[in-house]
Formats: C-alpha cells, sequence, structure tokens
C-alpha cells in the first residue's frame, strides 16, 4: 500500500487554515493548496488515510479547471513542481520533496462566497432523504414517485451553508440570495448549472455519470471564479453509467464506499469518527485512481 501523508508542514510557514483535506499556505497575493490524504465523512475527519488521495483531488481538478475556463475562471495557476518550488524560493522558503509529488496547486487568492453552490442530476443522498419525507429538495418540488438514484427531470441547483462545525444544510434559493449580494448570487447559480451539463455530457461519453457535485466560488478583481477543488469525487458522485439503475444505492468512485462502510459499522456520525480497515482504505484509494483514469483517459502522474 502505498504511503499517505495525512498533515503538511513547510519549514517557515504556519498554514492558514487546515481543513477537511486541504492545507493552505498564505504567499500573498497567492495560496498554495496541499491536498492531504485525510478523508472526511459526516463532517468528520477519519484517523486513516486514503493512499493517493490528495493527488489524485489536486490534478483532477487542475484537469477540470483547464477544461471549463471558458465557462468560468477559476482560481488555478500551476501544479508544475518546478513552477511551485520556485515561487517558494522566491520567498527563501524550501518545500519538502514529499509536497511536490502532485498534491500541491498554486492559486489565486480570493473572497470566497458563504455558500456551496450544490447541483443535482439525480436523486441521492441528503436529497434523497429530504424527498421522502417532504416531496420536494430545497423548496423544489419534485414529481412523485421517484426512486433513490432517479434521474431528476432536470438538473436543480440546491445551495448549501458552510459549516464551520457540525454539518452542512441545504437551504432554499431565496436565503442563499440574502446571504451574498443578489447579482453574485444569480452568477453562481448560472454557472453552476452551465458547468455541470458540460461537465456530465463529458463524463457520459466515458461511462460515467455524475450524480450530483458542490462547487466553491471567490471573487477576485470584481470577477467570479471558481476556487477549491472542481469535480472529484470528495465533491461529487460519479456513477457507472452501465451499471446504473434507479432503487437504491449505486455502484460509485467516489467516497460513498466509505460512507457505506461506517454506516454498517454503526458509527452514530458524531466524532471521533472510527479508523478504517485494510481493505476499505486500499478499495477506496483504487476508486479515486479509477474514476481518474476514466475522466482523463490517463494515468495519474
Amino acid at each position: 500500500m502505498s504511503s499517505v501523508l495525512l498533515s503538511s508542514e513547510l519549514p517557515g510557514l504556519e498554514p492558514i487554515l487546515r481543513g477537511k483535506v486541504r492545507d493552505v499556505y498564505d504567499l500573498d497575493y497567492h495560496l498554495l493548496i496541499v491536498a492531504t490524504d485525510r478523508i472526511s465523512a459526516y463532517d468528520s475527519i477519519l484517523p486513516t488515510g486514503i493512499p493517493d488521495k490528495g493527488r489524485v483531488l489536486t490534478q483532477l481538478s487542475a484537469f477540470w479547471f483547464e477544461q471549463l475556463r471558458s465557462l468560468c475562471p477559476s482560481h488555478y495557476i500551476s501544479v508544475d513542481p518546478e513552477q511551485i518550488q520556485d515561487v517558494l524560493l522566491a520567498r527563501k522558503l524550501e518545500i519538502p520533496e514529499e509536497l511536490l509529488e502532485g498534491r500541491c496547486m498554486l492559486v489565486t487568492r480570493a473572497r470566497a462566497l458563504p455558500v456551496e453552490c450544490v447541483v443535482r442530476g439525480y436523486l441521492d443522498g441528503s436529497a434523497w432523504r429530504e424527498y421522502q419525507t417532504s416531496g420536494s429538495i430545497c423548496g423544489i418540488r419534485l414529481p412523485e414517485g421517484l426512486k433513490q438514484g432517479s434521474r431528476l427531470p432536470e438538473p436543480i441547483f440546491t445551495p448549501a451553508t458552510k459549516a464551520t462545525t457540525g454539518h452542512d444544510e441545504n437551504i432554499p434559493e431565496s436565503r442563499m440570495f440574502r446571504m451574498m449580494e443578489p447579482g453574485l448570487a444569480k452568477q453562481a447559480k448560472e454557472i453552476s448549472l452551465a458547468v455541470y451539463n458540460a461537465a456530465a455530457e463529458y463524463a457520459q461519453d466515458r461511462g460515467v455519470i455524475i450524480a450530483d457535485t458542490n462547487f466553491e466560488y471567490g471573487v477576485f478583481q470584481e470577477s467570479l471564479i471558481m476556487i477549491d477543488e472542481c469535480l472529484t469525487p470528495d465533491s461529487s458522485r460519479f456513477w457507472d453509467a452501465a451499471r446504473w439503475e434507479p432503487g437504491g444505492p449505486q455502484p460509485s468512485y467516489d467516497k460513498q464506499f466509505v460512507r457505506d462502510y461506517l454506516d454498517r459499522s454503526g458509527w452514530n456520525h458524531e466524532p471521533p469518527a472510527p479508523p478504517l480497515p485494510a481493505d476499505v482504505t486500499e478499495r477506496t484509494a483504487e476508486k479515486y485512481r479509477q474514476i481518474y483514469r476514466r475522466l482523463t483517459d490517463s494515468e495519474l502522474p
């Protein structure tokens, strides 16, 4: 099994943020984002890392930022190790070798918007649970008789809060418009739907369904840009199109495999999260590598 990185250290510089997966370092006008191999589920960080996970998240995000740049610019500058090393050396900082193995992204600093922009093309996860209770999602009424995994009549936009503690919360679109400038909210919704549709069509050609995904945005020089990650197995549900069958859980290429194990384990979804056994860890790692190969038509560098 490959080694894992659970925490990054950059000598001479403390991270301004250690998130559930990413460590973020301040380089004045830029940020250095280091994707570790940490994995979270139900808003808790697990004590077990997933081999190659940080590299998959970084390289797949870079792929999508380039692929979708005509629809929306992003904070992405480079994942090239030599370019990143040159930026750090100019600041008299040295980066450890293990951080240059495909898990670092140099990005533009932006003012983050306070919501996650979720687009759903299929019914699963928290949306499925909400539909069973109310027949709607975030106030959007859906047809009766849908099953878990059903394709929706059209993709829907269902924003969510970014919880610093506890669980994220699905919210009505109207609340999102009250939380930020209405013009930015409208633009974020329109771009999210356009990006989802383009990505879903691209993935479908490769036998992959993007069931749902979430985007994050920031403002840079008065313009809206995509930030954080983009269409990764952490932020999306990826299903095998050939095996899709509504009526229950779908075979996936994302961390749903970990969630399913945790549900079977009897964990109550409250911290601390339990460790993962070796077979679940390695099978999850292979799912991450596999979706990278299917979407990019290349091996993980």
